[in-house]
């Protein structure tokens, strides 16, 4: 028997499309992939690997994600300051998560910062301010798309700086990230691991898809011939700066969806949490006027509709 107070089919039924489409944006990311490699199967042999089911995938995905809200409301009612940051190789997949864990937060709490190379100006700063503006206030959560440890990567490995600043780099930083959690900043450091052979698949994809390619710069082209360079470079910045006060954690990124769902939940296992309290919110009866005349808006101004 239906309760008098069920809303009508034709209502549940748009109910069911709201929340499908809530999900459309994540699937248009997996086709947009899975497309991909469909299409470079036969240009670059992707190294075998067990696939993640896809059910399973996206179940534990919008758990993970409906975790993450939770979080966000936990960091806006306590006040947290939370600073994650993404490091890895070209194609490594921070980007990826990245999304995944933005893709329902406010951006008035969860912020990505992906800065540019310094201009002139910066490049005479002393080589963490640029970096300063961006941490987190009380009750925001900062992901930081590569940050600081530029100067331990890219700039070394490139020439953009020379061995001294990069030795003082590695004498600053844990002062420095001890300073920061002193201050009360949560800060997790994550790199993303991923093979030789990957990277390669993940460059060919991206030089033969046009909706791709402007992810590759001439840099991320040459950062395939110095893949030792970047190695090396790699396990010295990891001695050097991996400290009790912020450890790194390596996330296996090889299958992308498995390092989402592992990056996620240890970001979640990292920062203790609760329910936030929320006020109910009920909502107003809409006022009306009899004086209310609604006038109309004259065609031209319409987008076409063309779907």
């Amino acid at each position: 028997m239906t309760s008098p107070d069920a809303p009508p089919s034709f209502e549940m039924e748009r109910i069911k499309q709201e929340i499908a489409d809530s999900f459309d944006e994540e699937l248009e990311m997996e086709i947009d992939e899975s497309r991909l490699e469909a299409m470079l199967g036969e240009l670059a042999e992707h190294p075998e690997q067990e696939q993640l089911d896809r059910r399973l995938y996206f179940r534990e995905l919008f758990r993970l994600q409906h975790e993450l809200v939770r979080l966000q409301d936990w960091v806006q009612h306590s006040g947290l300051k939370v600073l994650v940051i993404f490091e890895g190789r070209d194609s490594a997949g921070k980007g990826g998560v990245i999304k995944r864990i933005t893709q329902r937060l406010n951006p008035r709490v969860c912020r990505v910062v992906a800065l540019p190379a310094p201009n002139e100006r910066e490049r005479t700063q002393w080589y963490f301010q640029r970096y300063t503006a961006h941490l987190p206030a009380a009750g925001e959560i900062v992901l930081f798309d590569r940050s600081w440890y530029n100067r331990a990567g890219v700039e070394r490995v490139m020439g953009f700086c020379t061995e001294d600043e990069v030795e003082e780099f590695f004498r600053s930083v844990p002062a420095f990230e001890r300073m920061l959690v002193r201050s009360g900043i949560i800060l997790l450091k994550y790199w993303f691991s991923i093979t030789d052979d990957e990277q390669q698949f993940r460059f060919n994809m991206r030089i033969h898809d046009p909706l791709k390619q402007w992810k590759l710069s001439p840099m991320d082209v040459e950062s395939r011939r110095r893949w030792e360079d970047y190695t090396r470079a790699k396990e010295a910045m990891l001695e050097r700066t991996h400290i009790e006060e912020a450890p790194w954690w390596i996330v296996e990124a090889v299958d992308k969806k498995r390092a989402r769902l592992n990056c996620i939940a240890h970001l979640l296992g990292r920062i203790p949490y609760d329910e936030a309290p929320r006020p109910s919110v009920v909502l107003p009866a809409r006022v009306r006027h009899d004086d209310y005349i609604r006038h109309p808006v004259p065609r031209e101004m319409y987008v076409p509709e063309i779907y």
